[in-house]
């Protein structure tokens, strides 16, 4: 008996307002509450999302839900798995709840598997420090349990970021599995279809996608120059019985189904009697990813070093080079990246702003390699070229990074306390003062730290030369002046 696996993504961005740079808005006045209408395009955000509704998402879970209904009695039934974003998810809360409700009767099912992602659907996973990428994880399993009382087990990183740091976070936080795509190179010759197990990981299995069978729907269904078009149902369940292995996922985006291949194309019939199609072979039956993790042992290991190495499911290379192959994607990335100091200010919305961008697609956009892998970028895209997407993105960072340095008082580098606290900001050291054990203040008050910190790192020698004035005082005295000192400067 081969399993087959068919997994969802389910996917949209917030996208930001395209003419943001050209429009002159950096450093306008505007209210910290009203930032997210300030930079996203609502008006875009809503006019997308209704169409693919329309399109994909209603008709496609009619689909399934049919599907499962009518085998619900039989010993094979039919199961899917969804990995659904936060952001899509708020996405379903702003412009359409009846279209989440559509998603709680499939989860009603118990027929449904929920996955766990980055709930900003971000390459948070590729920080040096994981508290955000742990944080924007922890998000979304509870949103998922909120939401379909459903609490996912297994894990699939945005675009199936992959390697070992990834899979040992994954396992510490409890999960069975974690998905990544079957790329030749991190199985020497092995099959995708079987379980595996992670280098340095116990317990986490690894469950691989078949981007072959998955392009095959993906990517060439509408393709009239492909040798096997038309793909019709019963041709591709006798591809799936042709293939040997434990099981087989097959992994697309969910907007395949109605916006990537319009109704026209037939993907809806397609879809419509593809399950009816696999059952028809006897030796094929339908599990979802944790039921095939629970049932199969891993047959090998799979190594996938961190640096240079970390595997996706994105374009030919399968690598980061999606996101972070030129210079205006790794200097947008960078500046993302820190400026994560901002949950130091402690206000919600500001950290929902840059949360959402970090969101991957905006980097997305910014890919200039050309060909056939520039133009599915081009498709994805609502800028008419990777150029002005940088320029956009690039103009709200800096517009973003001077309201939050005005709150924050930023430093180069972080400072550490000897108990693990760390932080990057005079208002994240203001609080952290109080947080620290009095042994570590005094120690770090003695030695002169927070005064060379302070002159070097946040480039305030004034403020520097008066903390160097209590570096003797009474360490309680020096703690509250210290404060005092602080707070003057923030405001």
């Amino acid at each position: 008996m081969v399993d087959i696996c068919f997994v969802f993504e389910v996917h949209q961005p917030f996208r930001l307002k395209k003419a943001f740079y050209w429009d002159k808005l950096r450093y306008l006045d505007c209210n910290q509450k009203s930032l997210f209408d300030f930079y996203f395009d609502n008006a875009k955000n809503k006019e997308i999302f209704e169409r693919v509704a329309r399109k994909c998402y209603y008709p496609a879970n009619q689909i399934i839900l049919e599907a499962i209904d009518e085998h619900k009695k039989e010993r094979r039934k039919v199961k899917v798995a969804y990995s659904i974003s936060g952001i899509f998810i708020e996405q379903c809360e702003r412009y359409d709840k009846d279209l989440l409700d559509s998603f709680k009767q499939l989860a009603e099912t118990k027929c449904v598997e929920f996955l766990a992602q980055t709930y900003y659907h971000s390459l948070a996973s590729l920080y040096e420090d994981k508290s955000e990428f742990i944080e924007q994880i922890e998000m979304h399993r509870q949103a998922i349990k909120d939401i379909f009382g459903y609490k996912p087990v297994t894990f699939e990183n945005t675009e199936l970021l992959y390697n070992n740091v990834i899979a040992r976070v994954a396992e510490e936080l409890g999960f069975e599995a974690i998905f990544t795509e079957g790329v030749e190179r991190i199985l020497n010759g092995n099959s995708p279809n079987y379980v595996y197990k992670p280098k340095y990981c116990k317990k986490i299995k690894i469950l691989l996608r078949n981007y072959r069978l998955t392009d095959d729907i993906g990517f060439r269904f509408s393709a009239r120059w492909w040798d096997e078009w038309p793909l019709t149902a019963d041709k591709y369940a006798a591809w799936l019985a042709a293939t040997p292995g434990q099981y087989i996922a097959v992994f697309p985006d969910y907007e395949t189904f109605g916006e990537h291949h319009w109704p026209e194309s037939g993907i809806h019939d397609f879809l419509r009697h593809v399950f009816d199609e696999i059952l028809k072979w006897r030796h094929l039956n339908f599990s979802t990813p944790r039921e095939v993790s629970s049932k199969y042992e891993p047959v090998g290991e799979i190594d996938v070093f961190e640096l240079g190495e970390t595997v996706s499911w994105a374009d030919i290379e399968r690598d980061t080079s999606c996101w972070l192959g030129n210079t205006m994607q790794w200097a947008c990335y960078v500046m993302i990246k820190d400026l994560e100091y901002v949950k130091e200010i402690e206000d919600d919305e500001l950290i929902r702003i840059w949360r959402y961008l970090q969101t991957s697609d905006h980097l997305y956009y910014m890919f200039t390699a050309g060909g056939a892998p520039g133009e599915v970028h081009s498709y994805f895209s609502h800028y008419n070229s990777p150029y002005d997407s940088f320029v956009n993105l690039f103009d709200i960072l800096h517009d973003f990074e001077n309201r939050i340095k005005h709150l924050a008082k930023p430093a180069k580098d972080s400072f550490y306390f000897r108990n693990g606290v760390k932080v990057r900001s005079l208002v994240g050291f203001l609080k952290a003062i109080d947080k620290v054990d009095n042994k570590s203040f005094e120690y770090h008050l003695r030695k002169g730290d927070f005064a060379k910190w302070i002159e070097f790192c946040v480039n305030n020698k004034n403020l520097a030369d008066e903390i160097r004035r209590l570096e003797n005082c009474d360490p309680e005295e020096a703690k509250k002046k210290i404060k005092e000192l602080v707070r003057k400067e923030l405001n």
